[in-house]
């Protein structure tokens, strides 16, 4: 049986407590006046009583550091060391000594074997708590302002971690966690920029999507020495937008006989060179909003883009275009050419003059084989977007027929190649795509937008199999050397076949279209995401801004919008008697940049 008596101070796990009664248990009162019954084993005698009120046990000061010194070596106990430090051995004296002991600066131990720590661990544990305490005052002032969003510069170390959140490269962040906020990339891009950490306009996706932003820096060697068909004396144009940096292809007519010439990237650039293995991963040229990251080092441009040199190097595709629209007679040839840059809107207003009359009657025909085949002709609203210097300019693209023609034209280049390869058993990427459950040809808006939806992918394989949104039978890319893969692997290709060289076995392609296509896709998702990302800046900096949007689908009151200046497609909530197509006007009402959404009302 315990030899406690009703009134002792007694220890509850860390806590005190006053025996109220002793029988078979024992009854404690713990602070807040709840009573609960205990074995003997459970509780630690600290005093034996009286202690009238749990309330009486207060923090209390004594002298610590010179009894400390004074028992150096030696064992004490509870009473012992209440006598010492705080003069008594009273209830609240020796609840006083127990917390110094538990505190663990100067003493360890229990109440019956107290002993002094040494000097090294006394002042070891001070300077580890001096300096915890400080961290601690140091993140209260941070955190303080981070909150005002007035940060310092030494801030931006520790705010690293929130960073790395918002471009998914942790999953946690004891920031947010503090502040109580979810932990996820929308809640640490909101943090960052309300810091200035990140400037209002910071576009997060490339770093977020991991997509390879420097620029290749490989040496490039000069082109060298080799046969090429003199290609001088035919008119050939480069035609694109004006501010097009990388010309790769132009188009020369001779009589009956169509040219499409293309930059000869593969001249330069080697299977599994350096240049080559960097170009795959990157799989093609990252086209953002504010800048453009080259899957090839600019110098290669320099000395191969098509018109940007005196003389251009290029791989030279000749064809006929039979009545039927049939690209037949192929051939492949390295050669020499002037070439003339125009811009599309120059190349329109010389529709009805040779040459470019002459070009569309011949595309006109072979658009109309491709309708006949089951090619869609969806035209939804495009634009351009450029950012400079925090500006952002959004330009809609024209619906011209100059740039359909040089399509067109480029189209028949890769039919030409396609068939070619094939027939020759050459080892080339395919683009290929299934066909829509439900072949159509949609004339309106809405009808645009629904068939879009139905399109399966287009896939880059080793097999030729039918494109059927371009009404194609087999169609390789191979127009785009300096800015996709894909085509450079086709060029290599072609290049070694009329050299007599090796060709890539089709497990080789396979794998580079692999590797290629990881790299394009995070490409493509990235410029998507971040044109949206410009859009909305573009939108936010412009307040008073309305625009007229086309409803394209419609569920009861839930509509989907497109913006056609902007080319940017919205869901909004509508009211009263609306069909497809109507048009309606604009305004947004909430623009969120770090959530990527824009909500519209009717104005």
């Amino acid at each position: 049986m315990s030899n406690l008596k009703a009134g002792a101070l007694v220890l509850y796990k860390i806590r005190p407590a006053k025996v109220t009664e002793v029988a078979d248990k024992i009854t404690i009162e713990l602070e807040g006046g709840k009573s609960k019954r205990v074995r003997d084993k459970d509780v630690v005698l600290l005093h034996p009583g009286p202690l009238d009120d749990l309330k009486s046990l207060q923090p209390m000061s004594g002298e610590v550091e010179e009894n400390w010194e004074l028992l150096e070596g030696a064992e004490t106990d509870i009473k012992e060391l209440s006598e010492l430090v705080y003069g008594d051995y009273t209830p609240a004296m020796a609840w006083a000594t127990w917390v110094l002991v538990s505190d663990g600066i100067y003493f360890e131990g229990e109440p019956e074997a107290i002993q002094p720590r040494s000097a090294e661990a006394v002042a070891s544990e001070i300077e580890t708590r001096n300096k915890k305490a400080a961290e601690e005052v140091a993140w209260d002032s941070f955190m303080a302002r981070v909150r005002q969003g007035e940060i310092l510069d030494e801030d931006r170390k520790i705010l690293g971690e929130v960073e790395a959140l918002a471009l998914l490269k942790r999953d946690n962040s004891r920031i947010l966690q503090a502040l109580k906020l979810q932990e996820n990339p929308v809640s640490a891009h909101r943090l960052l920029v309300k810091t200035g950490y990140w400037t209002l306009n910071e576009n997060p996706y490339p770093r977020r999507m991991g997509v390879d932003e420097s620029i290749p820096d490989y040496p490039v060697s000069d082109l060298m020495e080799e046969d090429r068909l003199d290609l001088t004396h035919l008119r050939a144009f480069a035609i694109d937008d004006e501010d097009n940096q990388d010309p790769d292809d132009a188009i020369s007519i001779d009589g009956d006989r169509l040219w499409v010439h293309v930059a000869d990237v593969a001249a330069l650039v080697k299977p599994d060179s350096e240049m080559d293995i960097d170009a795959r991963s990157r799989g093609a040229n990252l086209y953002l909003p504010d800048r453009i990251v080259p899957m090839l080092p600019p110098r290669i441009t320099d000395l191969l883009g098509l018109g940007l040199q005196q003389r251009s190097p290029s791989l030279s595709i000749a064809f006929q275009l039979s009545e039927q629209g049939e690209v037949g007679d192929v051939e492949i040839h390295p050669s020499w050419l002037k070439v003339e840059r125009i811009s599309y809107g120059e190349a329109e207003h010389r529709l009805d003059e040779a040459p470019f009359n002459s070009l569309l009657e011949k595309c006109q025909r072979y658009r109309s084989r491709r309708k006949a085949a089951g090619s869609a002709t969806i035209q939804l609203p495009e634009v351009k977007i450029k950012a400079q210097n925090d500006q952002v300019e959004i330009t809609p693209l024209e619906k011209l027929q100059s740039r359909e023609m040089v399509t067109d034209l480029m189209l028949m280049a890769g039919e030409g190649i396609a068939n070619y390869c094939l027939q020759r058993d050459i080892p080339i990427p395919f683009a290929t795509q299934a066909p829509p459950d439900d072949a159509q040809q949609p004339a309106d808006l809405a009808a645009m937008y629904a068939y879009r939806r139905q399109f399966k992918p287009t896939q880059v394989k080793t097999e030729a199999e039918p494109h059927s949104g371009l009404g194609l039978p087999a169609y390789s890319r191979v127009t785009s050397p300096l800015r996709r893969y894909s085509d450079l692997l086709t060029h290599q290709q072609l290049r070694a076949h009329l050299k007599g060289e090796d060709l890539l076995d089709l497990a080789t392609i396979s794998q580079r279209i692999a590797e290629s296509e990881m790299g394009s896709m995070a490409n493509r998702k990235t410029e998507r995401v971040s044109n949206n990302h410009w859009r909305l800046i573009f939108l936010r900096d412009r307040p008073e801004w309305q625009g007229e949007g086309v409803i394209v689908a419609q569920e009861g009151e839930r509509a989907t919008v497109l913006i056609p200046s902007i080319a940017y497609e919205a869901k909004l909530r509508i009211r009263g008697e609306f069909s497809l197509n109507d048009s309606v006007k604009l305004k947004p009402r909430e623009i969120d940049i770090p959530d990527l959404s824009c909500y519209f009302r009717l104005v």
